[in-house]
């Protein structure tokens, strides 16, 4: 019996897949690691389960029996804002635009390396768990010791010294940090900042990022601060995180 949330001691997952062997390798995995576990092999039941025991994060297969997993993705997050991490065969860029779009955090193909599953589940708990603790109207701040952000004095430094930010460059950085490590879709950012009508229009988008990377120090080989996902989007990395 899986605790209720306000009374876990330890982070509960649950797995929405129809492979058994897929839930087996993911049980021994995330065991491993010290978390609780919820396993739903469809679509119906997966939704039972979180509405039950709302876990603290959603592992979700695309291809259900029962439904689709973008329609598993849009009933949860009608009532749920636990993260969700996409873990799929499909590879198209389009599938993958589609379920970031519905609310997914994060979109990880099959097959896949533990060792990076493990990670990305780290970061998506790590991000939930600093939202839910922080209050409505908390600053956002980072600072890793060369790059300073304060998004409510829309202060940006570089090794001290002040950074000059268009009102577009600021509004992508502010959508990206506070998202930090989910990606956010070209469109998303292009329908946010550019308007409902530019939702096509990525080179503005390339090259507003371009400036913004050379702003920032960022090398664009390196990829610090602002992570590409190519055809898909960009998210904030936070790398001062623990």
């Amino acid at each position: 019996m899986t605790a209720p949330a306000q009374n876990r001691e330890k982070p509960c997952i649950l797995i929405i897949d129809d492979e058994p062997q897929i839930r087996h390798f993911l049980r021994i995995s995330l065991k491993t690691e010290g978390y609780e576990l919820l396993e739903a092999e469809n679509g119906e039941s997966g939704l039972g389960l979180c509405a039950r025991h709302s876990p603290d994060l959603v592992i979700l297969d695309l291809g259900l029996p029962d439904m689709d997993g973008s329609e598993v993705l849009a009933g949860l997050r009608e009532w749920s804002s636990a993260p969700v991490i996409i873990l799929s065969v499909r590879d198209r860029e389009l599938e993958k635009v589609k379920a970031l779009d519905l609310g997914a955090n994060d979109y990880v193909t099959k097959p896949f390396g533990v060792d990076e599953l493990l990670a990305r589940v780290r970061t998506q708990l790590r991000n939930y768990e600093r939202k839910q603790a922080s209050s409505p109207g908390a600053s956002v701040v980072f600072d890793d010791g060369e790059l300073y952000i304060d998004l409510s004095m829309r202060k940006v430094t570089v090794k001290g010294d002040p950074v000059r930010l268009t009102p577009k460059e600021f509004a992508v950085l502010k959508v990206l940090m506070l998202a930090s490590g989910k990606i956010v879709t070209q469109s998303q950012l292009l329908r946010d900042i550019w308007g409902p009508t530019h939702t096509t229009d990525t080179h503005y988008l390339r090259i507003l990022i371009g400036r913004l990377r050379q702003k920032l120090a960022d090398d664009p080989t390196e990829q610090h601060y602002i992570q590409t996902e190519p055809g898909v989007g960009y998210r904030f990395l936070d790398n001062t995180a623990i």
